[in-house]
């Protein structure tokens, strides 16, 4: 895949994820920012639960909200991935996802396949 970045790529692909969200979820999240760095994108979504995980995470099951999002996050992965693939024109090599919930955050990262002479693992010890 060839490397394109519009102007508008990191607002797409923030547009883009809320609605996929809101499709599976009832409820997108009010907020989103997605950077787009050589060699990752990350997408930063805030007020991300529906209300229904807001009184399950005031009344202590904080960890089964968190255990149903990654639930969302893994049958949302493909999807995901496409979007970023179709927006970047680079393909996909890793997807990591989580969810914080007090303050609510989520946060999608997406790891892009080298181009040209990058390796996204320089400089990493391993």
């Amino acid at each position: 895949m060839n490397e394109v970045h519009g102007p508008n790529t990191a607002a797409e692909i923030s547009r883009r994820s809320v609605q996929l969200l809101r499709e599976y979820t009832g409820r997108g999240p009010t907020k989103a920012r997605t950077v787009i760095n050589h060699d990752s994108v990350m997408v930063l979504m805030g007020d991300t639960l529906t209300k229904g995980e807001r009184k399950l995470s005031e009344n202590g099951k904080a960890d089964h909200v968190r255990y149903t999002r990654q639930e969302f996050q893994r049958v949302m992965r493909d999807d995901l991935v496409r979007i970023v693939e179709e927006q970047t024109g680079r393909k996909v090599i890793a997807f990591m996802s989580d969810n914080h919930i007090d303050p609510d955050f989520g946060v999608e990262v997406f790891v892009l396949e080298p181009g040209g002479d990058s390796d996204p693992r320089d400089g990493y010890e391993g």
